[in-house]
């Protein structure tokens, strides 16, 4: 899986990193987040399907 961030749409609230930190980071300079791997780990996928599902502007694009 990969994910990416379409910082169009990104409000820089921050949940993202909240559920899932070891794949989305908050840039405090851009004032968003930032995916902080290539390929998702199988063991996180989940928390990042969770992290887009949150996400209230529908930011984070899932790639199977």
């Amino acid at each position: 899986m990969r994910v990416k961030i379409d910082y169009d749409l990104c409000m820089g609230d921050r949940n993202c990193a909240k559920v899932c930190p070891q794949v989305f980071q908050y840039d405090e300079d851009e004032i968003n987040a930032k995916v902080v791997v290539d390929v998702v780990p199988p063991d996180l996928e989940d928390l990042v399907r969770q992290a887009a599902d949150e996400c209230a502007p529908g930011a984070i694009i899932v790639e199977d």
